[in-house]
């Protein structure tokens, strides 16, 4: 059997942090349950019950004691790295659609369009489109068809 885990020792200006961010509506609910069970642990609650009472596990409730004795309160907010979905399109691919939507264009059309290229470079239109957007590329607008960093051809404000 476990023995039980010791109290954290919070500080008062961290236990007025933590609760805040438990309790306002904008708060990323990863962070407000991490704060949450920092706060149990501080008042003397078992991991079993903090686990119970919010609805994880006992290694959840470990590990963000742990992260918070290590790093405090900002700890809470940091995801490990390696965590979220990895990209599924390499740079040289990103690179690639741009560079042809930069520097050609299809055959019997002026410029290209999200799903022509989409079927060039064999993604989704989706992806051609997110791709765009992110480079700030538009072809379908001739003046605002040219790299942001270019000062012959200011960008339109958005």
């Amino acid at each position: 059997m476990w023995t039980q885990a010791a109290a954290i020792d919070l500080a008062a200006d961290d236990r007025r942090v933590l609760e805040t961010w438990v309790r306002a509506h904008n708060t990323p609910q990863s962070v407000a349950l991490r704060s949450a069970i920092v706060l149990a642990a501080a008042d003397g609650v078992s991991n079993n019950q903090i686990a119970k009472d919010l609805g994880t596990t006992r290694t959840t409730v470990i590990l963000w004691r742990e992260r918070y004795v290590a790093g405090g309160a900002s700890a809470l907010t940091e995801i490990a790295p390696g965590r979220g979905r990895k990209p599924s399109l390499s740079a040289d691919q990103v690179a690639s659609i741009v560079k042809a939507t930069i520097e050609t264009t299809p055959k019997g059309a002026t410029q290209w369009s999200c799903r022509s290229m989409a079927k060039v470079a064999k993604v989704s239109p989706d992806t051609v489109h997110r791709i765009w957007r992110d480079h700030g590329l538009r072809p379908h607008r001739v003046e605002t068809f040219k790299l942001s960093n270019d000062p012959q051809f200011p960008r339109e404000a958005d």
